[in-house]
């Protein structure tokens, strides 16, 4: 979290003896917001419409329970966007270990995973994993574009930085939030990923500004890696998709009162 003033104290009344108050500590203005992607501006979409919808992509129909067991199964195996797999199978260690530094290693860790459960629909794991390449199968946080735009509207400066393996950009486009950043910093194009230092500094430089008037908003203990960079951090709580993850907090941290 950024780091909060102290508050005022009176001093006690009368005589030389009396203390002077307390001064606010200064901190520079926020001149720079740097948002995580999943988890902080938008979610991946609920799993069971993840499975029924790219089950139907396949051809195939699943009723509610039959997806809801697939769609626990699959989750417990690791999806993209959820909790981490129980288990990484040993021909997929080196896959998963760079997952976030190459496409090619992103898509065949996902999908490695996904083709460990038997679901018993051809070509299930690809089209799982093409949900994740769709806008649709993200939801954007309500807080999201509001937040964003009032940032740009105040001359505050927009990136995104996310531990990713592929191209979040039209997603953005599909969204119409594209104009209001100002720069994508993605762990697959600049080969660094959370909480890596230099991924923050990376973004730093993208966008002009010094660390120390910065912000790093996440939800991850790897979005608090920024500190290590200089930069101020809010760290979001986990909401599902759709519900209000507190990101509107952020223009009461770096717009001027």
């Amino acid at each position: 979290m950024p780091e909060q003033p102290e508050p005022s104290q009176t001093p006690p009344a009368g005589g030389a003896d009396a203390v002077a108050p307390r001064t606010r500590p200064s901190r520079r203005p926020v001149k720079a917001v740097l948002f995580d992607f999943h988890g902080t501006l938008a979610q991946v979409e609920e799993p069971l419409d993840w499975v029924v919808k790219a089950a139907a992509a396949c051809g195939a129909t699943l009723d509610r329970v039959k997806a809801t067991i697939l769609a626990d199964r699959l989750l417990t195996a690791g999806r993209a966007g959820g909790p981490l797999p129980a288990r990484v199978p040993p021909r997929l260690a080196e896959h998963w270990a760079t997952r976030d530094l190459y496409p090619h290693a992103h898509r065949a860790a996902y999908t490695g995973l996904a083709e460990t459960v038997d679901a018993g629909i051809e070509g299930l794991a690809e089209a799982l994993y093409e949900r994740l390449l769709a806008a649709e199968g993200w939801v954007p946080y309500p807080d999201t574009a509001p937040t964003i735009a009032a940032l740009r509207e105040a001359g505050i400066r927009v990136a995104v930085v996310s531990n990713i393996g592929f191209d979040l950009r039209a997603h953005f486009d599909a969204w119409q939030l594209t104009e209001l950043v100002d720069a994508f910093v993605l762990s697959y194009e600049v080969g660094r990923c959370k909480p890596d230092p230099g991924i923050f500094l990376r973004a730093c430089g993208m966008l002009g500004v010094d660390p120390e008037e910065t912000l790093m908003v996440g939800d991850s203990p790897a979005d608090a890696g920024a500190a290590a960079a200089g930069c101020a951090v809010l760290v979001l709580p986990a909401a599902d998709p759709g519900r209000e993850n507190g990101l509107g907090a952020v223009l009461d941290i770096a717009l001027p009162a």
